[in-house]
């Protein structure tokens, strides 16, 4: 099992990187935590629908072109040029950090306050699954990086590490939403965060360009 653990480690942190970047999800997972309004169904739903979307990624996409190596191998260089690109991103809103206010979360948000629980879980299941770049994070960007492993075991490794980053994520967002937010009210802690992120990616990058030379 140890030898099993470089790969969900990997799979955590390009996980967590790629969530990390607040999204319209994110900031509705944020607005039901703030309110405190059916936040156990907000974020058991989204955790779950980002585990599916994960799934098929790494079962799906990453089965289909580990079948097709001529494939893989590009994805995984347009994994590496995703990644660098995302990187380079995150390292310049780090130099020019933003800060979280009440008036951003209710823009990114929308109008999706959730009166109920049955209208909550609605609007929670419409930013997973309409949300174009859930898809790519997931079962382009995940699901493409698990091609370089040749076993599957190997895959499931780093399909739980991505799983288990998903779900600390959205449930900390979700429970400590109240707590966290004067922190993001500060430019200095967007900064820290996008740093993070921009070391995580060219981290990963960095790794994924050594295995396509391997190649």
């Amino acid at each position: 099992m140890t030898a099993y653990w470089p790969m969900l480690i990997e799979g955590f942190l390009v996980s967590l990187g790629l969530l990390l970047a607040i999204g319209p999800q994110n900031f509705y997972v944020l607005r039901q935590g703030l309110r405190h309004r059916h936040v156990g169904a907000v974020t058991t739903t989204t955790f779950l629908s980002d585990t599916l979307m994960i799934a098929l990624g790494v079962l799906g996409v990453g089965t289909f072109f580990s079948n097709y190596p001529v494939i893989a191998y590009w994805l995984g260089w347009g994994g590496v040029a995703f990644l660098t690109w995302f990187a380079l991103k995150s390292l310049k809103a780090a130099m020019n950090p933003d800060a979280l206010t009440d008036e951003r979360i209710d823009a990114s948000a929308g109008d999706a306050a959730g009166g109920t629980v049955r209208v909550a879980v609605l609007h929670a299941l419409a930013f997973a699954w309409l949300n174009p770049w859930a898809y790519v994070d997931t079962m382009v960007l995940i699901g493409g990086v698990s091609v370089k492993y040749e076993t599957d075991t190997a895959r499931y490794a780093f399909m739980v590490g991505a799983t288990i980053a998903s779900a600390v994520w959205f449930y900390s967002v979700g429970y400590g939403a109240k707590r966290a937010a004067p922190l993001f009210k500060k430019p200095v802690t967007w900064r820290i965060l996008d740093g993070i992120i921009t070391i995580i990616m060219l981290g990963v990058a960095a790794l994924l360009v050594r295995h396509q030379l391997t190649l």
